[in-house]
């Protein structure tokens, strides 16, 4: 069952998604694409941030290959096209994603942790593009994704040599954002999720939604996209109610 290989729970506003493959290195079935699909196209109203984390000593090998030998170039082209989709949905459903790396981020893997928007990797990961050894390519988005943060060039390198980044490098290069030590990422995604739960609402889901796209605008339209962002969070009910109340304060000293 999918439930049982990827636990979600809620607390305190914060959900946490955890991959529970570990004798696979969590390798990725149909089954679990459709499980995060699922979550992410109607996150519970109560959700304002997600964590995704893994059982056992790493975060995603991939997607199981085992699924992949039956399938035609159609079949292949149409499960690119419904993963494309789903990462998308993790990307842009207005909840902040915190993604703990840990031991093997691969393939897959990795794609899948570059749907997240802050990441934190603990000093055991490890960051591959393994694919072409296996005569398989990017299916899952990581071709925007990815060669935004590296550009085509290292992106290319990283391919063709399937070179292996450790966590230090990959803080360096965009890959994560925050190192930690080992086992200390799902402490410091909390931490983390709670500071990101704090903001409004409004706010979160311009800041996950509104950036890649005025990344894809030219600089006019990015501007003008800008300047629709801020007057619709600035406006919105709870932020006026924390405008007051700063204000208030700030009188009252």
């Amino acid at each position: 069952m999918s439930e049982d290989l990827i636990r979600i729970e809620e607390q305190d506003g914060i959900a946490t998604l955890t991959l529970n493959r570990p004798a696979k290195r969590n390798a990725l079935t149909h089954a679990m694409y459709e499980r995060l699909g699922k979550y992410f196209a109607a996150p519970p109203p109560s959700v304002r941030v997600a964590i995704l984390t893994a059982e056992g000593e790493h975060f995603c090998a991939g997607g199981d290959l085992g699924e992949h030998q039956t399938l035609d170039a159609i079949d292949v082209l149409h499960t690119s096209r419904r993963r494309q989709a789903i990462f998308d949905r993790m990307q842009f459903s207005g909840i902040p994603l915190v993604a703990v790396l840990k031991g093997a981020v691969i393939g897959g893997g990795l794609e899948l942790a570059l749907t997240a928007h802050v990441r934190v990797a603990e000093a055991t990961a490890w960051f591959q593009l393994p694919e072409a050894a296996h005569g398989l390519f990017m299916g899952c988005g990581s071709t925007v994704r990815l060669g935004r943060i590296l550009g085509p060039d290292r992106m290319a390198e990283m391919m063709l040599t399937r070179r292996i980044y450790r966590t230090e490098e990959a803080l360096g290069l965009g890959l994560a954002h925050y190192g930690v030590a080992a086992d200390a990422g799902l402490s410091k995604a909390r931490e983390l999720a709670a500071t990101i739960a704090a903001n409004t609402t409004t706010a979160n889901w311009f800041i996950t939604n509104a950036l890649p796209r005025i990344d894809n605008m030219a600089a006019a339209d990015g501007l003008f996209a800008e300047s629709l962002a801020v007057s619709l969070i600035q406006t919105d009910a709870e932020a006026q109610r924390r405008m007051s109340e700063f204000l208030n304060r700030k009188g009252s000293r």
